[in-house]
C-alpha cells in the first residue's frame, strides 16, 4: 500500500477503506456523498520480530483516517433505520458533551476499516479471494 502513495495515488493507499466506510454511512445516516473525503485512508502494516528468542512476531496494523465527516443528529440519522442502527450501537443524539457521539462513530469507522482492509489483504495474500469469486460464478460463462 506504500506504494500506493509513492505512486502519488490520491485517498488510495488502502485496500478497500471507501467501501466499508460507504456502507456504514448508508447504515448509521450519514451522508453517502461524504465518502469522497472520509475514505482518505493511509493502512500500513508492519511485521514486528519476537521479543524473545523462539517468540512469535506479531503484525502492527494501522489506519489513518485524517477527514471522516459525520454526525448523530439530523439529517438522515432521523430516518427509522437509521436511528435504530445508531441507537444499536449507542451513539443516537449528540451524547453527554455535544459531539461525543460523533467522535465515537468516527472511531468505529475507522476500526471497521481497519477490520476490512485485515481480512481482504489476509484473503489476497492466500489467493482466496479469487478462488471465492471462482467459485461463485464470478468467471467467464460460455
Amino acid at each position: 500500500l506504500v506504494g500506493s502513495a509513492l505512486a502519488g495515488s490520491i485517498g488510495g493507499q488502502n485496500a478497500h477503506a471507501s467501501n466499508i466506510l460507504t456502507a456504514i454511512y448508508l447504515a448509521a445516516g450519514q451522508d453517502p456523498a461524504q465518502n469522497v473525503e472520509s475514505s482518505t485512508c493511509l493502512t500500513l502494516m508492519e511485521a514486528i520480530p519476537p521479543s524473545t528468542p523462539g517468540g512469535k512476531s506479531s503484525l502492527y496494523v494501522s489506519c489513518t483516517m485524517p477527514s471522516i465527516e459525520v454526525g448523530t443528529v439530523g439529517g438522515g440519522t432521523n430516518l427509522a433505520a437509521q436511528a435504530a442502527c445508531l441507537g444499536l450501537m449507542g451513539l443516537k443524539g449528540s451524547g453527554e458533551v455535544p459531539g461525543a457521539n460523533s467522535q465515537q462513530l468516527a472511531r468505529v469507522v475507522c476500526a471497521s476499516v481497519m477490520a476490512g482492509e485485515l481480512s481482504l489483504l489476509a484473503a489476497l495474500s492466500v489467493n482466496h479471494l479469487v478462488k471465492a469469486h471462482m467459485a461463485l460464478g464470478r468467471r467467464d460463462r460460455k
